[in-house]
């Protein structure tokens, strides 16, 4: 038999998993994950009205679209935590109880401040509820069941930005005024809670103490420090404060490493422990989590600034145009596991291979049609192996640990989607202003190939891994 250290063998840590795992239960806690992601992209949609109803500034139309963001993905690690503390149960369904109350909040604030304050306390709703979901799927389920879970929890993510952006464009067609895209989520919210109240399954949290307070101070500060001059810098004219600000965020990085360190040491509990990163697969998985979601972000930040823009597509035809990626994304995931295991982790290289020459013909495709409609599926389903990538990573992550990977990975994925937005769409500006209609989209599809290049070429390490035998 061969000997595994307990950070990297999967253990059952829930004895009833077999009458908890229900259906019902990742029903529950994808539709909580779906309402959180297509809260980020439906209020996109709804900036004008916003605008013309509150006299918003320019700044208070960043805070309101941007603020929910930076405070999800500060906080992101610190919900899992507080997951792993009080309960996987409790967290979620106290972040679905913040997110219902300040959604009902958004939809009726009088004014700009007090949507921006709203949007801000969704935020943290939302990293409260999120990092549970991928937690409740690895401790509620092994095998084949929790590949194609993981499926859907990836579908859910997709499908949530693409809905988000076509659904909005649909309310506001109504002519209800923007008020709508808020107001219509909370009756949805409210049954999800109610339902969660009597289905999620009770439990202690992993077990363990302490909040790490010192590491949270220095994590979130890096992060802030990261994440805020990525989503303002760039309408803002990258500005010098936004430069200093992200080399601080190096150094904060660095002061993390070492509070974890001494955390450790003197025997208490790091926010994320080191073994979760020692674990076979983690760490190639969290590279290629940073580069797939970067290409992802970027392809659907600048698809709607040339669609909307230079097609002068509607929000709802612009939404419709990226269906076919979201659901080829989705048919992936959802296949892979059904696949021999002999075949799953060759071919996670095989889709960014898939995907990076489809980025280049999206360039070429810049007209739209049927061609776009084609390439957009290419690139769906090349990145649908992203699915394949969680798995992986988090496949011998003791389920002690399972809050740590759940945080670990979600942080990544959203800062990749955040850099990737703002580096390629800085770009894709950039090439629209007094240059050719097929420059920004030609410069836009080379850079986000490359990244899919980087993706691939991390996937390879992963793909290496030897993952010890339980036998």
């Amino acid at each position: 038999m061969t000997q595994i250290a307990d950070f990297t063998s999967p253990v059952d840590t829930n004895p009833q998993r077999g009458t908890r795992a229900s259906g019902l239960l990742l029903a529950i806690i994808l539709v909580g994950q779906f309402l959180a992601i297509l809260n980020v992209n439906i209020v996109n949609v709804a900036t004008p009205t916003i605008e013309a109803d509150l006299h918003s500034s320019g700044a208070g139309l960043q805070m309101i679209v941007a603020g929910y963001t930076i405070v999800y993905a500060v906080l992101l690690i610190t919900g899992a935590r507080v997951g792993d503390l009080f309960g996987y149960r409790k967290a979620f369904l106290g972040g679905l109880a913040v997110f219902t109350a300040t959604t009902l909040a958004a939809g009726l604030a009088p004014s700009t401040g007090w949507l921006v304050a709203f949007r801000l306390l969704q935020g943290a709703g939302a990293a409260l509820m999120m990092p549970q979901v991928l937690t409740l799927i690895q401790r509620n389920y092994q095998g084949a069941a929790r590949g194609r879970a993981i499926g859907m929890w990836s579908l859910t993510i997709s499908g949530g930005i693409v809905v988000g952006q076509a659904f909005g464009g649909i309310l506001l067609g109504f002519g209800a005024g923007w008020r709508i895209v808020f107001l219509v989520l909370v009756p949805i919210s409210a049954i999800l809670l109610a339902a969660g109240l009597k289905v999620l399954p009770t439990d202690e949290g992993g077990g363990r103490t302490g909040l790490d307070p010192w590491g949270l101070v220095t994590l979130s500060a890096a992060v802030l420090l990261f994440v805020v001059p990525l989503v303002l810098g760039r309408d803002l004219g990258w500005p010098l404060w936004g430069w200093i600000s992200m080399g601080l965020s190096v150094a904060m990085f660095g002061a993390f490493v070492r509070v974890e360190r001494w955390v450790t040491a003197r025997g208490g509990r790091p926010l994320v422990d080191a073994r979760v990163l020692r674990a076979p697969g983690m760490r190639p998985g969290l590279v290629i989590l940073l580069f797939g979601p970067a290409t992802w972000g970027a392809f659907l930040f600048t698809s709607a600034l040339h669609l909307q823009g230079e097609l002068h597509l509607s929000p709802l035809a612009s939404g419709m145009m990226m269906v076919p990626c979201a659901l080829a994304f989705g048919l992936v995931g959802l296949l892979w596991p059904r696949l021999p295991s002999r075949l799953q982790r060759p071919l996670v290289p095989f889709g960014y291979v898939v995907a990076a020459p489809a980025y280049l013909g999206l360039g070429l495709a810049a007209g739209g049609g049927l061609a776009y409609a084609i390439m957009s599926a290419l690139i769906g389903a090349g990145l649908g192996v992203q699915v394949a990538v969680t798995n992986m990573a988090t496949e011998r992550v003791d389920g002690v640990y399972a809050a740590d990977a759940s945080g670990a990975l979600l942080t990544v994925m959203q800062l990749g989607q955040v850099i990737g937005v703002a580096t390629v769409g800085t770009l894709f500006i950039a090439l629209s202003q007094g240059h050719g209609t097929l420059s920004a989209p030609l410069g836009a599809s080379l850079a986000m190939a490359g990244l899919a290049v980087l993706a691939g070429l991390s996937s390879i390490f992963l793909v290496r891994v030897r993952v010890p035998s339980l036998a």
